[in-house]
């Protein structure tokens, strides 16, 4: 049935490509004029990205002055004025429309001329340059006091830091990032500011012109009763991999860990785990590992990162424990592997490691030999880990990599059981905990979508179960897609992964930075609810969409 459905999309493209003329205007739009125009890069280690896309809402526009990033990444500080005399335009037109001559490479420098034809047949010319454009973002995306250590809760919409300390706060520096390039006044960073009184501070936009006003101030804000309030859901960013320099090969399998104020990246492959912000997603180094061997990263939901190795029968298995990426890990809990089966792909954590937590190592199968149903569970009690013990699941049975699941818990008893999914059968699974057979199902999405990425944690009442589908063909349009449950009650746990009661979000067109063939559809989910209990966080890490994105979610009574 998949190599139908192969032969099928491919038949379909062929019969596709010989309607259209092979130009770089894409007759897409349903009314009449320019709708959008598509500057790409055509030099550099950039090349054939798109810049900029530039939508325009007046159809009668004759020039188009297509605002370039002075930037990009907009993150570093590359400048585009090499780029601007020869950068590939393509247009979004109304049917039977016309650019004579065909949009091609451009010097944005000048003005370029062209025709244009209506449908009606009516012809006018019209003019597209372009122009280096300064960021007009001015938001303040994360405030941390130093000493004492306070996160501050941020309300963009009444332009408020809430600082949750009853310390004196009289002589304080703070941590600050911005929108890219935008500045702040006074410098929290540099300047020593009293918070026990309101402090106001104005970011500047890289333009220099848009401002936006915050006051920080010590106060509690008010919460909601249960789980995160669904109006606050917020892409926070969504990063092309190759940005971040990350290795991009067949055996990469990346996973995710995070603390109070970054995100850990790990690729699996040897290669040392990376940090980012994880407000901004701006790269700020690698990780210290002192002793450590990083073949892959998770984190509990107190801000702990454990790091593992992988393991197959006889190796030895370790699990490394640190609560920053500049420190050192220490070992936190080390075993012969004697379950038969290989560890170290996956490993989730519900709970705290310093205090209660139930570990979940998922067993993979072995390629070309034998599939798996085995996970093997640390139960963690006051921060003591104990010992490893296998369990068996009946009916259910996955395979390696791709074909491999991660095991999650439903809680810090594992008798309140497990979840999982797979590929092929695309079906997320209610685990019993007494019975280790699947009690409740979802049934989940095509042969396009690997749905195998799974992540649980707590946060202000309600337990979330997160769901990612990394996707086997970016090159056939395919993009990942991203699931948030709410299993605090199972009685809501039915029907499709799209339209059950228990779905509380859910984005099924996640971005995609490759177009081109997936080389292995390997990724990470993480759910990281903050310290201070007002804001959840959702990560997630698509291998062949190249993508890293973040959405934020917060519990503000408002």
């Amino acid at each position: 049935m998949k190599k139908n459905k192969f032969y099928l999309l491919i038949v379909t493209a062929l019969l596709l490509s010989a309607c259209h003329d092979p130009e770089y205007v894409l007759p897409t739009a349903e009314r009449q004029g320019i709708t959008r125009l598509v500057a790409k890069f055509t030099t550099g280690e950039h090349a054939d990205k798109i810049a900029v896309e530039y939508d325009i809402t007046d159809v009668n526009m004759d020039k188009f002055v297509i605002p370039v990033p002075y930037y990009f990444p907009e993150s570093s500080s590359d400048e585009t004025t090499s780029y601007m005399s020869a950068m590939r335009i393509e247009a979004n037109i109304a049917n039977n429309c016309k650019i004579e001559p065909t949009l091609a490479v451009l010097d944005l420098t000048k003005e370029n001329y062209f025709t244009f034809t209506e449908a009606s047949g009516e012809k006018r010319q019209i003019c597209i340059t372009g122009e280096r454009t300064k960021s007009s973002l001015c938001q303040l995306l994360s405030f941390s006091l130093i000493e004492p250590s306070i996160t501050g809760i941020i309300d963009h919409d009444e332009g408020t830091v809430s600082l949750i300390s009853a310390e004196d706060l009289s002589r304080c520096l703070a941590e600050v990032s911005l929108s890219y390039h935008a500045t702040i006044s006074p410098d929290p960073t540099v300047e020593v500011l009293d918070y026990n009184e309101e402090v106001e501070f104005t970011v500047t936009a890289h333009n220099g012109v848009d401002k936006k006003v915050y006051k920080a101030m010590k106060d509690v804000p008010d919460k909601i009763d249960y789980g995160f309030r669904a109006a606050s859901a917020e892409a926070i960013f969504a990063i092309d991999t190759d940005n971040l320099s990350l290795p991009w090969l067949s055996t990469t399998s990346p996973t995710l860990a995070a603390t109070n104020s970054h995100l850990v990246i790990c690729m699996g492959d040897g290669t040392t785990p990376i940090y980012l912000n994880r407000i901004t997603g701006q790269r700020l180094g690698e990780i210290t590992l002192g002793g450590a061997s990083a073949q892959g990263v998770t984190s509990d939901a107190a801000g702990h990162i454990l790091i593992y190795n992988q393991a197959t029968s006889g190796q030895t298995f370790n699990l490394w424990k640190t609560s920053s990426a500049t420190q050192a890990p220490e070992l936190f809990a080390s075993f012969t592997n004697s379950f038969s089966y290989p560890l170290g792909s996956k490993v989730k954590v519900y709970g705290d490691v310093d205090g209660d937590a139930l570990i979940i190592l998922t067993c993979d199968g072995i390629s070309g030999v034998t599939s798996s149903s085995r996970i093997v569970q640390i139960v963690v009690t006051d921060g003591v880990p104990g010992i490893p013990v296998a369990v068996n699941f009946n009916g259910v049975s996955w395979g390696a990599r791709e074909n491999s699941t991660s095991v999650v818990p439903a809680t810090t008893d594992p008798a309140d059981g497990y979840f999982l999914s797979y590929y092929s059968a695309n079906l997320l699974h209610h685990i019993n905990g007494s019975s280790l057979t699947s009690d409740a199902s979802l049934t989940g999405g095509d042969w396009m979508d690997n749905q195998n990425c799974l992540d649980t944690k707590l946060f202000n009442n309600a337990r979330y179960l997160a769901l990612f589908t990394p996707n086997f063909f970016p090159q056939w349009a395919g993009v990942p897609q991203l699931y948030l449950f709410d299993i605090t009650s199972m009685s809501l746990f039915s029907g499709s992964i799209h339209t059950t009661s228990a779905l509380a979000f859910s984005n099924t067109a996640c971005p995609s930075f490759n177009s081109g063939d997936g080389i292995a559809a390997m990724g990470d989910v993480l759910l990281v609810p903050s310290l201070d209990g007002f804001k959840l966080h959702l990560y997630y890490y698509c291998n062949n969409n190249k993508v890293l994105g973040a959405y934020e979610f917060d519990c503000i009574d408002k």
